[in-house]
């Protein structure tokens, strides 16, 4: 038995030898929610063999130690800008007003091919550095097939599993759906298999008309999902969810973005029709779409996956997402029971839900429940393993799930499997080239910065801050001298 100890011992994808996790908990995310303390994940070409302890392997198995670390699935991401992963931290200080005039009315438009491409490239490396083993591009800024074309190209190039949901902020859905470049598009790009899906990503205005009906159409005809951002505050609406249902299309594979804002109609249409929402807290609580709505949608039995956005504002990993979503949710809980006089004494929502959410949860929203999303044999081999020896975070070990959620970060992320190839080994990444990313995502930053110019590149970055009003103090007097001053 082989037993690797350098990243380098791997090749970056190329093979698939029979991999062997040893020794670590194991957190199988199926049905009966098992967790092994002590226990081992077998890896044979592109699925998992079995999972047990002390598992008997093939002759050539590589072994890895995962004593005192945590296997788990690969998380699974169901809502992120990647095309926006060049301005990383850009945008920081910006509400969605400020995100929608950048991006939708200004300065999206600048973003050519090649800058796609750069951000989709740096944000697929991202997303596996952080144990993030399948992400949906929420692809809207794909202006011209070339720009689509570049966006699948850098996901062709990193050995994760993706998802495209092409959108476009430049034009209606109704428009670009029907351009027969398109059609030919995805006809060319995409021929099946789980390492590369398709999905169409547009959001419904709530206009009576319904023009998005014809994008709707089109989505029906192709096969795709749709995917789309539903119960942002100001912008989409309980209308546009009654449109969908009384047209026919809202279904189970249907993905609702945010859906923060919505009335208690609109989720009982989402739960009936079987539909899920991607909950972006991070997002959410920042920016304005709406109060994080995992409460809501656990009061309607709505299924729920996790996104981080865009890395403009937040974090590229769903560490931050289950940590935020638990803060969130709890917090409200809290709140409405201080502002009736009572007290929580338990919680709702628990750490190993947030952390389903988070990998079997995704799985499900996006049609590949039967592929990824557990440890179970037979299933594709996405597995990570949770591990740092030079951490003082990483022990004691006693409660896996409430590690993973409010303990463990990208850092931790010891190795990935994707397909059953090691993508990550030993804290550093197998086969990726970031220099050339690195340099991509420079040439991007270069050419906005120019295109703005440096008074637009700078106020962009740095809204003005609204003034703030000290209230009155009533226990502020002029002329106040201390007791002290006279003698006391």
């Amino acid at each position: 038995m082989d037993t690797a100890g350098r990243a380098d011992g791997f090749d970056g994808g190329a093979r698939r030898a029979p991999v062997v996790f040893r020794g670590g908990t194991v957190l199988t995310m199926d049905d009966r929610g098992t967790v092994h303390r002590q226990a081992d994940v077998l890896v044979v070409g592109e699925r998992i063999e079995a999972v047990g302890p002390s598992l008997a392997v093939p002759e050539g198995t590589t072994e890895i130690d995962a004593d005192g670390g945590i296997v788990m699935p690969g998380m699974i991401d169901t809502h992120r800008h990647m095309w926006q992963t060049a301005m990383r931290g850009y945008g920081a200080d910006w509400t969605l007003t400020q995100y929608f005039v950048w991006y939708y009315l200004e300065h999206g438009k600048h973003f050519r091919p090649e800058d796609v491409y750069a951000g989709n490239l740096l944000s697929a490396i991202e997303a596996l550095d952080a144990g993030v083993t399948t992400t949906v591009d929420w692809s809207h800024g794909l202006q011209t097939v070339q720009h689509a074309d570049a966006a699948v190209d850098a996901l062709e190039e990193v050995p994760g599993r993706f998802v495209l949901a092409y959108g476009n902020i430049q034009a209606a859905p109704w428009e670009w759906s029907a351009a027969p470049e398109f059609r030919a598009f995805v006809e060319r790009r995409f021929r099946g298999g789980d390492m590369l899906g398709f999905q169409m990503a547009f959001d419904v205005t709530g206009d009576p008309a319904f023009p998005e009906k014809a994008a709707f159409e089109v989505a029906r005809e192709l096969g795709a999902p749709v995917t789309t951002h539903a119960g942002v505050w100001g912008a989409t609406n309980d209308d546009g969810i009654r449109l969908m249902y009384e047209h026919g299309f809202m279904n189970p594979d249907t993905v609702y973005v945010h859906a923060a804002t919505l009335g208690a109609d609109a989720y009982h249409r989402i739960a009936a029709t079987g539909g899920s929402v991607s909950v972006s807290t991070e997002s959410e609580q920042s920016c304005g779409q709406g109060y994080p709505p995992t409460w809501a949608l656990r009061a309607h039995g709505i299924p729920v996956s996790l996104s981080m956005d865009t890395s403009v504002w937040w974090s590229g990993d769903l560490f931050s997402a289950m940590r935020s979503t638990l803060g969130a949710d709890r917090a409200r809980e809290h709140l409405d029971a201080h502002g009736g006089g009572d007290t929580v004494t338990h919680v709702h929502l628990r750490a190993e839900q947030v952390v389903r959410w988070a990998t079997r949860g995704g799985a499900k929203a996006l049609g590949l429940d039967d592929t990824v999303g557990s440890l179970e044999a037979g299933k594709k081999a996405d597995v990570v393993l949770i591990k740092n020896d030079r951490s003082p975070v990483m022990f004691p070990l006693i409660n896996p799930y409430g590690h993973i959620a409010f303990q463990a970060q990208r850092a931790d992320v010891h190795t990935v499997v994707v397909d059953g190839r090691v993508v990550k080994y030993d804290h550093r990444l197998v086969g990726i080239d970031l220099a050339r990313a690195r340099r991509s995502a420079e040439a991007t930053v270069e050419h906005l910065r120019g295109k703005l110019g440096p008074e637009a590149w700078e106020h962009g970055m740095n809204p003005d801050i609204p003034e703030t009003k000290i209230l009155d103090n009533p226990y502020t007097y002029t002329g106040y001298r201390s007791a002290t001053t006279h003698g006391g």
